[in-house]
């Protein structure tokens, strides 16, 4: 393996990136992950979840989980599909018993888990629809039952040794997306940010070092130039290369970037499975309230599918008629990704 490098890039002979060995103390782990990098239209959402491991419980959470609850934690793209997300719901709400009573509403789950106040998530909404994303109004779609196998499921993995503590996501509207193109900053580079955001977040509440697992942005290999929270900070790279991308950063702790992470590690499963919910609720807000008005228009995953395209074309005149800004609603791909892996 190449020596470690202090911020910067390691030598031309890239290192493939190894697991780090199992502690030998008990440790605070994150899993992160994103939904809705690429699609047309509703937010990006980035997830953490954060847990407290015993070295067993380390070396499961690195693994593909076997048995029943693999059924029910790893990649939200093959777990659940558009308008069937009450598995993620059912992982939010049984994430959020873990710090206080069960959420009245979705509106109040949102709420709770995210990372950003009502306040600053509506701050650049235009006036006439400042209520298109963020709003109460919607029922919780899975059951108790549902709830209540997942909160077995996080009593199950702490026996295990993974004592699941919280989690927490950050939305990031198409608005918000289109404007940081517009300053030159692709999504790509938002979706980093936030991750880092999160890897903070974490570090303060856990009150000790972390050891972080996110999913692959785009086609970066090498993190440092595009830091963001990070920048400036002292760091070592570890690894860097296609299927693995790792930095130290001294009393912060440690940043892994993983292929395929929602899939092999169990952290970054559950991230991906809350923020499926999140994302998918967020969109279908944005649907019901042009819906309220033209109820003919077709229920879309947001997605470069022919419903959404259709969406797109048959909402025009009601969103003419309701003032809703284009960048607002569409999501500007000109800002694609990375031509080459950088």
């Amino acid at each position: 393996m190449s020596s470690p490098q202090v911020n910067g890039r390691l030598p031309a002979q890239r290192s493939r990136g190894q697991a780090p060995a199992t502690r030998a103390r008990a440790v605070s782990l994150v899993g992160v992950d994103e939904n809705g990098l690429g699609p047309l239209l509703g937010p990006l959402v980035v997830t953490a979840v954060l847990a407290r491991a015993t070295p067993a419980g380390e070396r499961l959470a690195s693994r593909k989980l076997r048995g029943p609850l693999a059924e029910r934690v790893g990649d939200s793209k093959a777990l659940v599909g558009y308008g069937h997300a009450a598995l993620g719901e059912a992982w939010a709400r049984a994430f959020a018993r873990l710090e206080g009573p069960d959420p009245a509403s979705p509106e109040e789950l949102f709420q709770r888990l995210s990372l950003d106040a009502r306040d600053a998530l509506v701050a650049p909404c235009p006036a006439q629809h400042r209520d298109l994303c963020f709003r109460d109004g919607d029922a919780f779609t899975s059951e108790v039952e549902h709830v209540d196998q997942c909160t077995r499921d996080l009593a199950a993995l702490a026996r295990r040794g993974i004592e699941l503590t919280s989690a927490r996501l950050i939305a990031l509207c198409n608005r918000r997306l289109n404007d940081a193109a517009a300053r030159g900053t692709s999504r790509f580079t938002v979706d980093l940010h936030a991750m880092e955001r999160h890897v903070l977040d974490a570090r303060a509440r856990a009150g000790e070092p972390v050891y972080a697992v996110c999913g692959k942005v785009g086609g970066y290999d090498y993190y440092s130039p595009h830091f963001g929270p990070l920048a400036g900070r002292l760091h070592v790279t570890l690894a860097e290369g296609r299927t693995e991308s790792r930095y130290a950063f001294p009393d912060l702790g440690e940043i892994a970037f993983v292929q395929d992470a929602d899939a092999t590690h169990v952290l970054v499963g559950l991230a991906s499975l809350v923020g499926k919910w999140a994302r998918d609720r967020l969109t279908a807000q944005v649907l019901r309230y042009l819906r309220a008005h033209a109820p003919e228009l077709p229920d879309a995953s947001g997605y470069h599918d022919p419903v959404t395209k259709r969406l797109v074309e048959s909402s025009r005149a009601v969103r003419a008629a309701l003032d809703v800004e284009d960048r607002c609603f569409l999501r500007d791909v000109a800002k694609a990704a990375p031509k080459r892996r950088v």
